[in-house]
């Protein structure tokens, strides 16, 4: 059998902020290693771009959140995904039905502060928040510590 990236399923509430961008860093600093996607539990955004207010602050980190479009998790993702990463306590209380631990995760320690509806400096926060736990995650998958250098060469947040 030949080696696969590492396939990583980001959920959040709408789909419109949180995961999309979660998908982006991951995929971004994990280079060749991960394949991301990114869904929603609710079918709020179906088919539509990340949130614009999203898509500047994450532009501006480096992130490129325009192919996104949104979907609502299902089983057929599920089924794709290796790990499935829940960005708040919430969202991981839905998904229970759909996928169980060691496959479905928290993003991070604590809950990803939802931007929706929030001034522009929430966005912001959440892109840090998105970042550090990206360490983690990457660093569970390439089995380090999360103080130790990511997957990515050169990158730190």
């Amino acid at each position: 059998m030949s080696w696969q990236p590492h396939r990583i399923l980001t959920v959040c509430k709408g789909g419109h902020c949180r995961a999309p961008l979660a998908a982006a860093v991951l995929a971004h600093h994990g280079g060749d290693t991960v394949q991301t996607r990114a869904a929603a539990v609710r079918d709020w955004h179906i088919g539509e771009p990340a949130h614009p207010v999203m898509v500047e602050v994450a532009r501006q980190r480096g992130y490129d959140l325009r192919p996104h479009r949104g979907v609502q998790v299902d089983p057929e993702l599920v089924l794709w995904a290796d790990t499935v990463i829940a960005m708040d306590q919430a969202v991981y209380d839905a998904l229970r039905r759909l996928a169980s631990p060691p496959t479905l995760q928290l993003f991070a320690e604590h809950d990803v502060p939802d931007p929706w509806q929030q001034p522009r400096d929430a966005f912001e926060v959440c892109v840090s928040v998105v970042e550090q736990g990206a360490v983690r995650q990457l660093a569970q998958l390439s089995g380090r510590a999360p103080g130790n250098p990511p997957v990515a060469p050169g990158w730190s947040c």
